[in-house]
C-alpha cells in the first residue's frame, strides 16, 4: 500500500518527472498536494500501470487533489542546462503553479535543489511508496505523452506516438535516415558511437 504522508504536514507536495531518458521532446514534471482523506486503490508508480489506467487516473487526481501543476522543459533548455538541471527546473516550475504553498516537498529520486525555504526530502523509488509522488508521476507521464502524440503528427516518421521519444531501435533508425528535428535533444547521444550524425 502506498502511504499518504511522509512529513506529518497537511500541505505535503509530491513531485516527479517523466521523459528524462528520451532523445526527443520535453522533460515534464508535475506536483500534487493531496487532500488528507485521499484514497485510491489503483494509483501507483506510473511505470507500473497501463496507459489506459493512467488516462483514467488523471481526471480523478485532478478532481480530487487539493491542487496540482505541471511543467514542460523543452529540448533547447535541456541542451543548455543539462537534463538533471532541466528535470529539477520542471519540478520547481510545477510547484510554483500550485495554488496552495506546500509546507513540505517529497521528491522522487535522489536529486533536488531547495525550493524557496520549503523543507524537502528525496525518496528513491518514491513513486512506488507515496500517493502524492505516484499522482505526480501519472500527471507528468500523461501530459508528456499527450505532447509527444501532438508532435508525432508533425514528424510521423519517428513514431513518437508509440516510442514517446525514448531511444528505441526504430527511433534511432529514423534519426539515421531522416536526421534530427527541432524536438531532438542535440546534447544527447542520438545514435550509438559508431554512427556519426551531422548536426
Amino acid at each position: 500500500m502506498l502511504k499518504l504522508n511522509f512529513s506529518g504536514y497537511n500541505l505535503e507536495c509530491g513531485t516527479d518527472e517523466a521523459g528524462r531518458g528520451c532523445l526527443a521532446g520535453p522533460v515534464t514534471a508535475a506536483a500534487v498536494i493531496l487532500k488528507p482523506d485521499f484514497k485510491n486503490s489503483i494509483l501507483n508508480d506510473s511505470k507500473q500501470i497501463s496507459e489506459k489506467k493512467r488516462d483514467i487516473l488523471r481526471p480523478v487526481i485532478e478532481n480530487e487533489a487539493l491542487c496540482f501543476g505541471f511543467s514542460h522543459i523543452y529540448p533547447d533548455v535541456i541542451d543548455e542546462i543539462n537534463i538533471l538541471n532541466a528535470s529539477i527546473l520542471a519540478m520547481h516550475n510545477s510547484i510554483k503553479t500550485l495554488k496552495n504553498t506546500p509546507e513540505f516537498i517529497i521528491v522522487d529520486g535522489n536529486k533536488f535543489k531547495p525550493f524557496k525555504e520549503i523543507p524537502h526530502e528525496t525518496i528513491i523509488k518514491g513513486d512506488g511508496k507515496f500517493l502524492s509522488i505516484a499522482a505526480a508521476s501519472v500527471l507528468a507521464k500523461t501530459y508528456r505523452d499527450e505532447y509527444m502524440n501532438k508532435i508525432h503528427e508533425e514528424f510521423p516518421m519517428y513514431n513518437w506516438k508509440k516510442n514517446k521519444g525514448y531511444p528505441t531501435k526504430e527511433h534511432r533508425e529514423a534519426i539515421k535516415e531522416f536526421g534530427v528535428t527541432k524536438y531532438h535533444r542535440k546534447s544527447f547521444r542520438l545514435l550509438p558511437e559508431q554512427l556519426k550524425l551531422e548536426l
